[in-house]
């Protein structure tokens, strides 16, 4: 039940989502949908943790409504340029 409620408010834009951002890789990490925002924000130690232990550094982390078109974003440019790709860290229901 709890999935469904996040998925509903998730087709409306209404659903939370925990966004963390990294400086090294420079990527936005999108993990959710949340219905709750006190849902999202338990959820983000583990998110954090698995994060440092692939070697992200200068995380930044928010809980936010939003509708995110893609779960990792990244620049390509810099990425290229040094040779690495993304972690590849999939999406969590909640």
């Amino acid at each position: 039940m709890k999935d469904l409620s996040a998925r509903l408010m998730n087709s409306l834009g209404l659903a939370y989502w925990v966004e963390i951002s990294t400086q090294v890789p420079r990527c936005i990490y999108y993990f959710g949908p949340f219905a709750l925002q006190n849902s999202a924000k338990a959820a983000v130690a583990g998110y954090v943790e698995d994060l440092e232990a692939e070697g992200a550094q200068g995380i930044a982390v928010q809980v936010t409504r939003c509708k995110p078109d893609n779960l990792t974003v990244f620049d390509e440019s810099e990425e290229v340029a040094q040779g690495n790709r993304p972690f590849s860290i999939a999406s969590s229901q909640a």
